[in-house]
């Protein structure tokens, strides 16, 4: 872990993790098929840290490993192991979507299964579901063109920094993305206790829940 990934009780923060889980993903898509011309998008994401484990500290070094553990239609899921020092602490799983060229879902193309073998073809659920809307606090979360990806959408690694906004431990935590985030959106960050909203014109278009 480097200075820029963590906060200030030297622990990875949230957001750091969430880059790394995304970077792996694209390395390991890249490795796997290479120049191709969908654009994945995740749904959900879910970590989970481990008994006796820790969330990775400033100056450790930290090893990732992930693969395709299920699909459906025109989704897939991912998980990921976080490790330290060869031990695993972390455990997170992920749903992504395959977008096309116009920003639209399809359906998973044949070549997937022969990348990924007998696990892609076990079968997970695409929905995706969140706590209705109920907050104690609300305040302005104003979106930068930084955190824009290339599909227009804020970055999904960007989102997970509304956890350190309310917390600097956590044990678990999952973020759903039921709508994009994008430039020039009003966005509001809606909370109560283990859970935040991110909110536009009342809609809610990213929900987090942590313990």
């Amino acid at each position: 872990m480097r200075l820029g990934d963590v906060g200030v009780d030297a622990h990875a923060r949230p957001d750091a993790l969430a880059r790394y889980l995304q970077d792996v993903a694209g390395d390991d898509w890249d490795d796997a098929v290479g120049p191709d011309e969908d654009t994945w998008v995740v749904r959900r994401t879910s970590v989970r840290l481990l008994e006796g484990g820790h969330w990775p500290r400033l100056g450790e070094l930290v090893t990732l490993s992930t693969w395709c553990a299920g699909t459906g239609a025109a989704w897939a899921e991912r998980r990921s192991d976080v490790s330290v020092d060869g031990a695993v602490v972390l455990e997170a799983t992920a749903l992504w979507v395959p977008i096309d060229a116009s920003g639209r879902p399809r359906r998973i193309r044949r070549n997937f299964f022969e990348i990924y073998g007998e696990e892609a073809a076990r079968k997970v659920p695409g929905r995706v579901a969140s706590a209705p809307l109920a907050p104690t606090l609300s305040r302005s979360w104003p979106l930068r063109r930084a955190d824009l990806d290339v599909v227009g959408h804020v970055n999904n690694a960007v989102v997970w920094e509304a956890f350190s906004e309310m917390t600097s431990h956590v044990r678990a935590a999952t973020v759903v993305h039921l709508g994009p985030l994008e430039e020039g959106d009003d966005v509001t960050l809606a909370s109560a206790p283990g859970r935040f909203w991110l909110v536009v014109d009342g809609a809610v278009r990213v929900a987090g829940e942590f313990d």
